[in-house]
This record gives structure tokens, C-alpha cells and sequence, in this order.
């Protein structure tokens, strides 16, 4: 009997991996609204309401909500596939991006439906994250993770790269309104592009009861060594990401005076060089030295944001974002790889739903904890963003498992019954 084909681990060899590009088209879509979204919504409560504070809440709304309710979107991705749900969350960020900026061109915004209207649309956004990280793996042949990972990664890059400048440039130009309506379309056009795109089928550890497929979940999670050492870690140095979201827009707006276009043109930065390190990342083979590709980057975020302090105009600020976006390559690369090799794959929609909103929880705590702080001192603020790299970078070289010492899977209850998702 002939052995099977393995694709040469190239990127020219994704294009030969069935209704890829669709997905990735779809992704990339939707990513780059988002990435302008994340600014356009920051830059709207800084300057229409002129509240820090707000803005910190804004991105704490935004993104939290989601988190507590991920372990319900994860049981929902085994169960019921993947595709039809991330196509779910694109209508409802659609719909909500267009409520806002019709309420707001009415003059019928208050700050509370503002942080209601966000706090709805955030509940959904598991769906589309986890859905596509999880589907990855399972369109994907193992020796082309690494290439899709890479991609992946770019993605979100390459997002920041076009996605925030033109957020910032529209709502400079032309306005807010039409700026959130801009971004709407574009997420309405993802949904688009997603339908029909294939969903493997996949044999899934299901009790045939959604809650306690949740909480399974979550033990899951919780007891694979791996999984709860990145949350422990990457939460941490997240907080960092968060203070980085509110301090650099101040920092561009009030201490140099300069306009909304240049705060997306240094996030942009960020995302230009994280293109070039993660294509040229996503060639190596990190199997065995992902724990070391974690770490390091996690040491060097210590010193990119430290160098805000450094009280000489925009230089620093350009500095940060650059070299974080350099480290910020292989720093994804191998914790997605990391995580899909040491994932059970009848687990992996739960488990990278929970393990990446926990990893990523940090984010919205930072932002908001930075609004605050920014109030007195956009020092301290800095300050404490260095702590929780510091403390996040430890945390990681004390708790991620080496290659021989992790455990692969998570000792868990064995449901009643299996379950195939569709």
C-alpha cells in the first residue's frame, strides 16, 4: 500500500490545502476591521467624551465579557463546527459597529449605552478567535503548522499594519460615524467571504450537555501542565498590552500634540516589522525550543516598554513599537505551535477558546487599570506595564514545561457519550 503524502513544509504547499484561502481571506477581512476598530474606539472616548478613564473601560468592555463566557463559545465550536459560528460573530460586530454610529451621528449617545452596546457585541467574539485558531489545525497537515502559524500570526500583524492607520486616518478625515460605518462593512464582507468555507468533522469528548461540556472545558484546561502555565504567564505579561493600548495614544494626542493619524501610524509600525519576523519565523522548525521562543521575547517586551519613559518626543515611542513588533513573531509563532502539539484534538475547540481568552485576559485589566492611572501619571502607568513584564516573563521560565517534562494531555472525566461536531 503507497504511504500517504506529506507536503513539503513550505509556504507555496498551504495553497494546495483545500478552501484555505477562503478562510484566510475571510480572516484577514475581518482582522484588519477589528484592528481599526480597536483604535477608532479608543481615539472615539478619548476625544468625543475626553475621558481616560472611559477609554480604559471602553477596552476593558470590549474584549472581557467575551473571556467569561469563552468556555461556553469553546463547547459550542466542538459541538456544532466552527465556521457557521465565526460567520455568527461577524454579523453581530457588523450590527453593533453600525447601532453605535447611528446612535452617535443622532447625538443619542450616552457613555453607559456606549459601554452596554460593547459589552453585547463582545460576547460573541470567542467564536470567531477561537474558531479560526482551532480550525487551523484540522484544515492543516502537522508539518505545515508552523507555515500556518506564521500566517496566522501575520494576520494579526499585517491587520495593525493597514487596519489601524486607515481606522485612525478615516476618523481623522472623515469623521467617526463613517469611520465605524467603514469598518462595519468590512466585517459584514468577512461574513460573506466565510460562507461556504469547509468544517471538518471531528470526533469531540461531548456529554451531550452544553454546560458541562463548558466546565470540562475548563478542566481540561486547567489540569494540561502546559495550557495553565501560558495562562498564568502571557495574562500576566498582557497587562503590559493593555497599558500600551491607552498610554501610547495619550502620549501621541496630549504630550506631543500631534494628531489621531499618527497614533495609528506608530501602531502600524508595530505590525510592519511583526510581518517580516513572523514570515521569516515561520520557516524555522520549533519543535523542542518553543518554551525558549516564548521566553526571550517575553524579556524583551521588559525593555520596549520601559523605553516610554524615556522623555525624548516620538522616538521612544517608535522604538517601542518596533522592536516589540519584531519579538512579537516568533513569540506567537511558537506559542500557537506550542499549543496545538500538546492539545488533544476531540478538546481543541474548548481548550484554545479557554486558553487563549485566558491568556489574553491581562489585555482588558491593563487598559483599564491604565485609565486610571494616566489620570495622575502616565509614568506610573508605564511603570506598571514594566512590572507585569517582568513578572510575566518569570512566571513563564518558572511554570512552561521543557519539551521532556510536559504532560500532552489533561486527566479529565470521561463524558457519557461522544459526540461529532458538523
Amino acid at each position: 500500500m503507497a504511504e500517504p503524502v506529506t507536503p513539503a513544509p513550505s509556504y507555496r504547499a498551504l495553497l494546495a490545502v483545500p478552501s484555505l484561502g477562503r478562510v484566510l481571506l475571510g480572516m484577514q477581512i475581518a482582522r484588519i476591521s477589528q484592528s481599526m476598530v480597536s483604535i477608532v474606539v479608543i481615539l472615539f472616548a478619548l476625544q468625543r467624551y475626553d475621558s481616560p478613564p472611559l477609554a480604559g473601560i471602553v477596552a476593558f468592555a470590549s474584549i472581557a465579557p467575551g473571556m467569561i463566557v469563552s468556555p461556553i463559545a469553546g463547547a459550542l465550536l466542538d459541538r456544532h463546527g466552527r465556521v457557521r459560528l465565526i460567520i455568527l460573530d461577524y454579523f453581530v460586530a457588523s450590527t453593533s459597529l453600525l447601532l453605535v454610529a447611528t446612535l452617535s451621528f443622532a447625538g443619542d449617545l450616552p457613555a453607559w449605552l456606549l459601554l452596554a452596546i460593547v459589552t453585547i457585541s463582545s460576547l460573541t467574539g470567542p467564536l470567531s478567535s477561537s474558531g479560526l485558531r482551532s480550525l487551523f489545525p484540522l484544515l492543516v497537515p502537522e508539518p505545515l503548522w508552523e507555515r500556518v502559524n506564521a500566517v496566522d500570526s501575520n494576520g494579526w500583524v499585517l491587520a495593525t499594519v493597514v487596519g489601524a492607520p486607515f481606522g485612525a486616518v478615516f476618523a481623522q478625515v472623515l469623521g467617526f460615524e463613517p469611520a465605524l460605518g467603514i469598518i462595519a462593512a468590512g466585517y459584514l464582507a468577512a461574513a460573506l467571504v466565510m460562507i461556504g468555507a469547509p468544517d471538518p468533522r471531528t470526533e469531540v469528548a461531548s456529554t451531550g450537555n452544553l454546560l458541562r461540556d463548558a466546565w470540562l472545558g475548563l478542566v481540561y484546561t486547567w489540569h494540561n501542565r502546559t495550557l495553565r502555565a501560558l495562562a498564568i504567564s502571557l495574562s500576566t505579561l498582557n497587562l503590559s498590552g493593555g497599558v500600551i493600548q491607552i498610554v501610547v495614544p495619550l502620549l501621541v494626542l496630549k504630550r506631543l500634540g500631534m494628531g489621531q493619524d499618527m497614533v495609528g501610524y506608530v501602531f502600524g509600525l508595530s505590525g510592519a516589522f511583526g510581518v517580516v519576523s513572523a514570515f521569516v519565523c515561520g520557516r524555522l522548525r520549533t519543535e523542542g525550543r518553543e518554551r525558549r521562543l516564548i521566553i526571550l521575547p517575553a524579556i524583551c517586551f521588559i525593555g520596549t516598554t520601559a523605553i516610554l519613559l524615556w522623555p525624548a518626543g516620538l522616538l521612544p515611542i517608535v522604538a517601542c513599537m518596533a522592536i516589540s513588533g519584531l519579538a512579537n513573531g516568533p513569540f506567537d509563532i511558537a506559542l500557537f505551535t506550542l499549543r496545538q502539539r500538546r492539545t488533544d484534538p476531540a478538546w481543541m475547540g474548548r481548550a484554545f477558546t479557554v486558553s487563549m481568552n485566558l491568556n489574553f485576559s491581562g489585555f482588558p485589566i491593563g487598559a483599564a487599570v491604565a485609565g486610571i492611572i494616566v489620570t495622575n501619571s502616565i509614568e506610573a502607568a508605564i511603570v506598571f506595564g514594566v512590572a507585569a513584564n517582568v513578572a510575566g516573563a518569570l512566571l513563564g521560565y518558572l511554570l512552561i514545561p521543557r519539551a521532556d517534562e510536559a504532560a500532552t494531555g489533561a486527566r479529565v472525566p470521561v463524558p457519557d457519550r461522544a459526540a461529532t461536531s458538523g
